[in-house]
C-alpha cells in the first residue's frame, strides 16, 4: 500500500470491509436477467471463483427486485442493488435482503424518496453507494429539481470539461462533484454516513479530476470505475489507465472494470491492476517475456497455458516463463518459481536455484507439478 493512500472511513459491505486500511477490492455486475435466479447465482459463483469480492446485480423491475432474496440467499459474496428511476425498487431490494444499495442522484432526484430510502436502509444497517455517472448527470441547474425537467436537455456537454484553475467557470467535473454533494449533504442531514462514493466517466480526464476533487472534500471510501470503457481490450486499458492513476495517487478503495464482456474479464482486469501495483494480496504474478527471433519455443503459448493453469490460485507466488538465454535465467531466477526454455530442453529454477532441466515436450506438465507443490506448500 502505498505511504500517501488516503485512509477513509470504513464501511461493511456484508462481511467485506471498504475503506479504513483494507486491502482494494474488487468488484463486478451480474450480466444476466437479474428475474432468473439460475442463471444469476450461477454466474455470481464463477464471478466468486475467479476472485470477484462483491457483486451488483441491476433491479429493473419488481420481479428482479423479488428475485434478490434467493439470489442474496446462495451468493458467496456480498450482493449490491444497483437502483435507478424507481425508489420503491430500492425499498423491495432492502426487504430481499441486499448487502448494499447504489443510487443514481441523476435519476432519482426527490428528496423525500431518497429520505424513505435511507430510513429504510438504516433499520438494516445497509450502505448506499452514491453513484454519480456522467451519462446520467442532472442538467445543469436543476440538480435535485423533478419537476418539469427533461434529463434529455442536459446543458452538461456544453460546459467545459476542467475549468481553468484561475476562473470560476462551471465545469463537468465541478458539476459532477455538487451533484455527489447534493445527495450526500442529504444522508448526512439524516444522521446516515454508512456512504460510498463513485464518479464516473468515459473519459479518463474527466474521471480522474472528478475522484480529485471528491476525494479532497469528503471521507467516505471511494469506489473506482471508468464507465462504459468498453470491450475487453481497448476497455482494459482505459480502465487501467484511469484506475491506475487514482490508486497509485492513494485515491480508491474498491474497483469495477466495466467491460463489453463477460464479467469475469472484468474480475481479471481489476486483480491485474491491483497487482501491477502491489496492491492484490493474492494471486500469481506472472513474468513472461514477448517473444521475439531470439526464443526458443512458442514463448506465447507457454506463457498461455501457464497463466491458464495458475488463474484461480490464491498463493502469492512469483511465476517466471522465459523464452530465452538472453533474461531468461536470470527473471526465472528472480521469481519464486521459473522456467527457461531452450532448444530441446528447459530449466526450472526455484527460489532463485536451478531445480532441475526437463524435456521441451514434458515441461508443462513438469511445471504444472512444481506450482502445485509450491501452493501446498504455502497453504
Amino acid at each position: 500500500m502505498y505511504k500517501n493512500k488516503k485512509i477513509t472511513k470504513p464501511i461493511y459491505i456484508g462481511d467485506i470491509q471498504i475503506g479504513g486500511i483494507s486491502p482494494v477490492s474488487v468488484q463486478s455486475m451480474t450480466k444476466t436477467p437479474t428475474s432468473d435466479v439460475n442463471q444469476t447465482v450461477n454466474q455470481i459463483l464463477n464471478l466468486s471463483d475467479n476472485g470477484c469480492d462483491i457483486v451488483r446485480c441491476a433491479v429493473p423491475d419488481e420481479k428482479s427486485a423479488l428475485a434478490l432474496k434467493d439470489i442474496v440467499q446462495n451468493s458467496p459474496i456480498p450482493v449490491v442493488a444497483d437502483i435507478h428511476f424507481h425508489y420503491e425498487l430500492a425499498l423491495k431490494a432492502i426487504e430481499s435482503g441486499v448487502n448494499g444499495l447504489r443510487l443514481n442522484p441523476g435519476n432519482i432526484r426527490d428528496k423525500s424518496k431518497i429520505t424513505d430510502i435511507v430510513q429504510n436502509a438504516n433499520k438494516k444497517n445497509i450502505p448506499i453507494r452514491i453513484g454519480v455517472n456522467f451519462g446520467s448527470l442532472p442538467p445543469v441547474g436543476s440538480i435535485g429539481k423533478t419537476k418539469g425537467i427533461s434529463r434529455h436537455k442536459m446543458g452538461v456537454e456544453e460546459l467545459p470539461k476542467i475549468a481553468n484553475i484561475n476562473s470560476n467557470q462551471y465545469s463537468q467535473v465541478e458539476h459532477m462533484i455538487r451533484t455527489a454533494l447534493w445527495e450526500i449533504n442529504i444522508l448526512e442531514s439524516l444522521k446516515f454516513y454508512n456512504i460510498k462514493i463513485s464518479m464516473k466517466a468515459f473519459d479518463i480526464e474527466t474521471t480522474v479530476e472528478a475522484y480529485r476533487g471528491i476525494s479532497k472534500i469528503v471521507p467516505y471510501p471511494i469506489h473506482l470505475g471508468i464507465t462504459e470503457s468498453g470491450t475487453k481490450d481497448s476497455g482494459s486499458i482505459r480502465s487501467a489507465v484511469g484506475i491506475g492513476m487514482l490508486l497509485y495517487e492513494g485515491i480508491g478503495d474498491t474497483i469495477r472494470v466495466s467491460l463489453s464482456d463477460d464479467p469475469v474479464e472484468e474480475v481479471k482486469a481489476g486483480n491485474n491492476i491491483l497487482k501491477a501495483l502491489n496492491l492484490k494480496q493474492t494471486g500469481v504474478t506472472l513474468v513472461s517475456c514477448p517473444g521475439c527471433a531470439r526464443a526458443d519455443v512458442d514463448i506465447i503459448k507457454l506463457a498461455n497455458q501457464v497463466d491458464k493453469i495458475t488463474q484461480k490460485s490464491k498463493s502469492k507466488l512469483k511465476i517466471a516463463v522465459m523464452g530465452c538465454e538472453v533474461n531468461g535465467p536470470g527473471e526465472a531466477k528472480d521469481a519464486d518459481l521459473g522456467i527457461a526454455a531452450g532448444v530441446g530442453k528447459a530449466v526450472i529454477f526455484k527460489k532463485g536455484k536451478k531445480e532441475k532441466i526437463v524435456n521441451s515436450d514434458t515441461m508443462l506438465d513438469e511445471f504444472e507439478k512444481e506450482i502445485r507443490k509450491m501452493e501446498n506448500k504455502i497453504t
